[in-house]
């Protein structure tokens, strides 16, 4: 959920593929963009020398309000992947949209001297300031998701790549058409940086096949209510059309709801984000929902592993390099009936 100009400089860094990553190696499932309906390989689990307890690490989580699935689900991975630790102490803060509530919180970690900081900032730029202050402190800030206005304010960034959310989303949907047909897009918040990237890497999908148009468009703010709104008014404006993309898999329960009411069936849908829902739609193949291309929260358990590999001074052992690396972007896998049981183990609710 970041800017072009920050994504272009993350993609200097270290690359690695959607899913759980292993303490030591850092490595995960991926389907190939060439062959998207292969089965992906089962996601590599945490092990070796870095498992083993070390020195205790306090780190700090901030992140906002839970109001999204998606963000739920990054709370709990980071829950969940600390307590696999006995020498990770998580503090976890309550999380606000609030940009001055939750630098209150992240400043009241800092007082309390945690030793490493994972912060998914409400809006990056506004808080830029409070992550450079615990930088200042001594306090190693990895940035998860929506990125810090420079790379003074973070150690190591961790997150998804809205880009190539849509540039796979549009070459799946191309490669599926043949080549030939027409389209229509229901993003997610117009004004926001990560739906402006989505749509780019889809729209640049779609030059890659000239003889498919993209017919309508709109936009559903992320919410189930709204998803099914301006589904129904594209539904109305667009009596044919030969495939969907749906940004997000929460707005997308809306959408499949107004495409059931209008009974059409003339279609495919993909989807975005991974949400369990989808992928059970997906393996049980009775709607027009076919795919759903991964924006992982597994992220913030990444985060947690990485945050006590900053703690105890460690290495990823499967890297010849004697750093962390400063940047990890996950890969957006597209899930389909072929692989989707390789996935289910991380959709979240």
């Amino acid at each position: 959920m970041t800017s072009s100009k920050a994504r272009d400089v993350r993609r200097r860094g270290f690359l690695l593929s959607g899913g759980l990553v292993g303490a030591g190696a850092l490595a995960a499932a991926c389907t190939s963009n060439a062959e998207p309906e292969a089965k992906a390989p089962a996601a590599a689990a945490a092990g070796g020398a870095n498992d083993k307890p070390g020195k205790k690490v306090t780190v700090g989580f901030a992140g906002p309000q839970a109001d999204h699935g998606w963000l739920n689900a990054i709370n709990e991975q980071a829950k969940k992947e600390a307590g696999r630790y006995s020498d990770v102490d998580l503090k976890i803060t309550e999380g606000s949209n609030d940009a001055a509530q939750q630098a209150s919180q992240i400043q009241t970690l800092i007082n309390q001297k945690v030793d490493v900081l994972i912060i998914l900032p409400a809006d990056g730029k506004q808080m830029t300031p409070t992550a450079r202050k615990a930088m200042d402190a001594g306090i190693p800030v990895i940035n998860l998701d929506r990125v810090f206005d420079t790379a003074q304010a973070y150690r190591t960034w961790i997150g998804g790549d809205n880009y190539r959310m849509g540039l796979n989303a549009g070459n799946y949907i191309g490669k599926r058409l043949g080549g030939k047909g027409t389209v229509v897009e229901l993003a997610g918040i117009d004004t926001l940086p990560l739906t402006q990237e989505r749509s780019k890497g889809f729209d640049d999908a779609l030059k890659n096949y000239p003889q498919i148009k993209k017919v309508g468009r709109a936009a559903a703010e992320f919410n189930v209510q709204t998803g099914q709104a301006r589904m129904a008014e594209l539904l109305q404006a667009h009596p044919k059309f030969d495939a969907l993309w749906n940004h997000d898999d929460d707005q997308g329960v809306g959408a499949l709801q107004a495409i059931r009411q209008a009974g059409r069936t003339d279609f495919f849908m993909v989807g975005g984000a991974g949400a369990k829902s989808a992928m059970d739609a997906i393996k049980k193949d009775d709607s027009v929902l076919k795919a759903t291309v991964l924006y992982p929260p597994t992220m913030a358990a990444s985060a947690v592993r990485v945050a006590r590999l900053l703690g105890q001074s460690k290495i990823m052992s499967d890297l010849a390099e004697q750093e962390l690396p400063s940047s990890i972007t996950l890969f957006s896998a597209v899930v389909t009936k072929q692989n989707v049981d390789t996935y289910l183990p991380f959709a979240f609710e």
